[in-house]
């Protein structure tokens, strides 16, 4: 065997490790199997969802930085999961990380689920809706106070919906 053939190997075995390594949920700490209160199959979520939403959230794509209105979106409420209508993130919780996406330095209790991504060859944490598992976005831990994370979340995940007076 020579050196080649060793890393060619070796690279392979890793990006195969990383894309069949389970992946694990959790809310709260506490682990779940992959299963949620809200499910439909791939076409009736292609017909509830525009081509994009259907990418991002059931396909974990990923938009363009700086293409979401909801960047620009500043009025007091209540972002919501734009696959199953739950609400997600308050907007008080919404800074401007400068990243291109939409942040947040918490979810609200009970509206989010994690799990392990490995892929791309790194680890990250990865958010999804708790309800329908929709994919959100990525978890850092480069945030502002008081939690110190900045939940990444793409536009197309999510609608907006104005406090009331």
């Amino acid at each position: 065997m020579n050196r080649r053939t060793l890393l060619l190997g070796g690279a392979a075995s890793a990006v195969l490790f990383a894309t069949l390594s389970p992946r694990r949920l959790t809310l709260g700490g506490q682990a779940l199997a992959e299963s949620f209160e809200v499910t439909r199959t791939d076409d009736q979520w292609r017909a509830a969802l525009t081509p994009a939403q259907f990418a991002v959230l059931r396909q974990e794509d990923t938009e363009s930085p700086w293409t979401s209105p909801l960047l620009k979106e500043h009025r007091k409420g209540v972002f919501h999961c734009a696959g199953c209508d739950l609400a997600a993130y308050s907007s008080e919780a919404k800074y401007d990380s400068g990243t291109g996406w939409p942040s947040f330095w918490e979810a609200l209790p009970n509206a989010v689920g994690t799990k392990t991504d490995t892929s791309l060859l790194m680890t990250r944490t990865e958010v999804h809706c708790r309800r329908c598992g929709g994919h959100f976005g990525h978890i850092f831990d480069d945030g502002p106070q008081p939690t110190g994370k900045r939940h990444c979340i793409n536009g197309l995940a999510l609608t907006f919906k104005p406090a009331t007076a």
